[in-house]
């Protein structure tokens, strides 16, 4: 907000100050004042304060050029911190990151299947042991903790080879409330698949453009959506559901669901049966079995993620899909290339074509998304506004 009251504009001139300098690095207070539009005292005003309070730190005077010596203003790492949890169907991440979005603390386990009973208290506990970490000093300065898990995760028992009802127990589960009674911090929970969006947007390279279909491959394949710039959850917390979408083969084929045919679930058990360990999804392989084996999965996964890609792109007239995943970079960009031949071979008649690139952070991205969007909610003037856009695009999506 502009106007209001005179505190809702000093927070909202503190969020403009703090937002410039985190994607700028560090500016003298000059550059501050024409970069966000102050006058020159009032930027110093506020830049006083939030020195004061910790927020920022004053580096060495640039000495050398025309006029006084320039004091460079610049985030402090220390001056806040957030966590972040992935609650998964393989397993609980946790991480800690500084005000930079640095990743300063991690935990991960692996599981055979995500049971609430044994999964919810793990995640807590791996939370806890992070944040006692921090000397108490720090711990006054996390802002919040994101949570990043699958929706309705027990819907998907059979999928992993579990009994019905196996999972039912994360139906009555509050895990935002779990979790914020359990370390005292503010909780929010988000899809898993859009949390991993969201990092791509805040810390990657790869989303460039104002709207995107964003593609990961997890154990499930999932997704997310960025429109105008922004990351859209959608009503019921579920845009970008896209492994749920149908997806039809030949002339009188049933459809499936896409999650049954591109998720790495199902190359993990095609390894597994040609006698490669499960972890090769992960670490990826040289061996010309397992690679023969990725590439037979490609074969039906990327004509299946093509067909739901162009069906996305008559609906929301997407200039991006992006491809990230726990699969290796390899594998990931193999994906990726394969995709692109599978859309051209579309009747795209009515439709733009869309920009398909690789995403660029890889297997943390739910976990670091879930940590840096309380980060984005705390110091950003528009906690939506998440893409880096390209020059003159920034202000058509404001």
């Amino acid at each position: 907000m502009r106007g209001g009251d005179s505190s809702g504009l000093r927070a909202y001139n503190e969020r403009l100050i703090m937002d410039a300098l985190l994607k700028a690095g560090a500016l003298s207070k000059a550059e501050l004042a024409r970069e966000i539009g102050l006058s020159g005292q009032a930027a110093s005003v506020i830049v006083n304060r939030l020195l004061a309070d910790g927020y920022l730190v004053k580096l060495d005077k640039i000495r050398g050029q025309v006029g006084q010596p320039s004091t460079p203003i610049a985030p402090n790492p220390d001056g806040a911190f957030s966590l972040g949890v992935k609650i998964g169907r393989r397993s609980s991440e946790a991480i800690l990151v500084n005000l930079l979005g640095e990743v300063i603390g991690s935990d991960r386990e692996r599981y055979e299947a995500p049971f609430p009973e044994q999964t919810l208290p793990r995640a807590i506990a791996q939370a806890n042991a992070l944040l006692a970490r921090l000397p108490q000093r720090k711990r006054n300065r996390v802002v919040g903790l994101g949570i990043a898990m699958p929706s309705e995760i027990h819907v998907w028992a059979k999928e992993l080879g579990l009994a019905p009802g196996a999972l039912d127990g994360w139906k009555e589960a509050d895990v935002a409330a779990a979790l914020e009674s359990a370390t005292g911090l503010e909780a929010t929970l988000h899809n898993d698949a859009t949390a991993a969006c969201a990092a791509e947007m805040l810390a990657g390279t790869a989303i460039t453009r104002r709207s995107a279909l964003y593609i990961y491959l997890g154990t499930f394949i999932g997704g997310g959506v960025v429109v105008d710039g922004r990351l859209y959850s959608g009503e019921q917390l579920n845009a970008g559901a896209i492994g749920s979408m149908p997806v039809c083969g030949g002339s009188g084929t049933e459809p499936r669901q896409l999650i049954h045919i591109a998720s790495v679930i199902t190359l993990e058990r095609a390894l597994v049966e040609a006698g490669q360990g499960r972890s090769v999804t992960l670490t990826g392989s040289s061996d010309p079995k397992a690679i023969a084996v990725f590439e037979a999965w490609l074969g039906e996964a990327a004509p299946a993620i093509a067909q739901s890609a162009v069906a996305a792109l008559g609906v929301i007239d997407f200039q991006m899909v992006i491809v990230d995943g726990i699969l290796p970079a390899p594998w990931r960009a193999r994906v990726t290339e394969q995709l692109q031949v599978e859309i051209s071979r579309f009747n795209l008649a009515g439709l733009r074509p869309a920009e398909v690139a690789a995403g660029t952070i890889g297997p943390s991205a739910r976990v670091l998304g879930a940590a840096m969007l309380p980060l984005r909610a705390r110091f950003s003037p528009d906690p939506d506004l998440l893409a880096r856009l390209r020059p003159g695009e920034a202000e058509e999506a404001a």
